[in-house]
């Protein structure tokens, strides 16, 4: 075990900056599909194929690169695949067709997998065990913090360019966070080299089940509706188009919220923590259509919705450390669920708007959600070592 004399608080920042770069460069094209779609050619379901892909190999890249890699400095394995971030963010600003620019996005799909897989392991490696889960709350406040910062910037500089130089400027900035993971995390050796059995051992141990099932009931129903925000909140709440994209700053502002509410909370209440997640995003979501039908209750409802989805990644993080048998491989398997999530999501969202409406499809993410708070309810508190009372 690592001697540590001191937090390393600049390491937890640059791997927070990494999560921050890899979760906007996936979601990028959300707020930049009609652009792509006009200029290379494509119609925007296809377009959205630039969401799919990079989500889908993120998957699975996310638990078999730690195999592939065996006993490689995760130090090394970090500084690697943000460089890998900078080739696919350069190749995509530079594609001269679509089937280039998927190509590119493969790129990039294999440095979030790797990068999520490990980064969400070594908070303990990096600060004192009490300090755990602030170095928690930083790393995946990453996650909010692209919905709220990088996300719309990208979008913006993208509205004010094009959309290539959204794409360049998040491989200049990768380039940057390269340096940075090289120069101020320490070595960081494999403690137990991830091997295909070890993750399949995961399994075998229930609170990982709960927490990957769990997951997968969130993420899913999440991107089924949130995909197809833009519409629902102009063609429900009655918000003009222009509105929207300050609307979601917002929203990204109380996931960051919910982020450091989670963290402070799910280390002394993980179970709690958990439970809560699908149970309000089910009320929140399945009122929507009812009750958000007037620009003030659907902003209402959109700032909760994104307070409890931004506490999603370090609640469910702070579960896995207390019940995995190996961390960075559960981690590992946990990235793959929530990548490739996202993708089915989106595409099992797009099939229930374009075959029903979106009321249909916010009533089937609300389905989903209660399985969850169901599955969470299913499971006895002592599995994470805590107390229901």
């Amino acid at each position: 075990m690592e001697q540590q004399q001191a937090p390393r608080w600049w390491a937890v920042v640059a791997v927070m900056i990494g999560i921050f770069l890899l979760v906007t460069a996936e979601q990028l094209p959300i707020g930049l599909l009609s652009q792509v779609a006009s200029s290379m050619g494509v119609t925007p379901g296809m377009a959205g194929l630039m969401v799919t892909v990079p989500g889908v190999v993120a998957a699975f890249s996310a638990p078999l690169l730690p195999v592939a890699v065996g006993r490689l400095d995760r130090r090394i394995m970090l500084t690697v695949l943000m460089a890998v971030m900078v080739a696919g963010s350069v190749l995509s600003a530079l594609a001269s067709s679509f089937i280039l620019l998927l190509a590119a996005r493969v790129l990039v799909g294999l440095s979030i997998g790797g990068f999520w897989a490990v980064a969400g392991s070594i908070a303990p490696r990096l600060v004192p065990e009490a300090q755990v889960p602030k170095a928690m709350t930083m790393i995946f406040g990453g996650v909010a913090a692209a919905s709220v910062l990088g996300v719309p910037l990208g979008t913006l500089l993208g509205d004010l360019s094009n959309w290539r130089v959204a794409f360049g400027a998040l491989g200049g900035l990768s380039l940057l966070t390269a340096v940075a993971l090289w120069c101020w995390l320490p070595p960081l050796p494999p403690r137990e080299p991830v091997r295909l059995r070890v993750l399949a051992q995961q399994f075998s141990n229930r609170g990982v089940r709960v927490a990957v099932l769990t997951t997968a009931f969130v993420v899913v129903g999440h991107f089924a509706a949130y995909t197809f925000i833009s519409p629902i909140l102009q063609e429900i709440s009655g918000i003009s188009q222009r509105h929207v994209s300050s609307l979601l700053l917002l929203y990204g502002a109380a996931g960051i919220v919910g982020n450091i509410a989670a963290g402070m909370f799910a280390g002394r209440h993980p179970y709690r923590a958990v439970l809560a997640i699908p149970s309000l995003l089910f009320i929140v979501v399945a009122v929507f259509p009812l009750l958000g039908v007037q620009p003030s209750s659907g902003v209402m409802l959109l700032m909760m919705w994104g307070a409890v989805f931004g506490s999603v990644s370090v609640s469910i993080q702070t579960w896995i450390i207390r019940t995995a048998p190996n961390t960075e491989a559960a981690t590992a398997l946990m990235a793959f669920t929530f990548n490739m999530s996202i993708g089915l999501g989106a595409m099992l969202g797009g099939r229930i708007v374009d075959g029903t409406s979106l009321p249909i499809a916010m009533w089937a993410a609300s389905g989903l959600f209660l399985l969850g708070a169901l599955l969470v309810l299913s499971t006895p508190a002592k599995v994470v070592g805590q107390k229901t009372r």
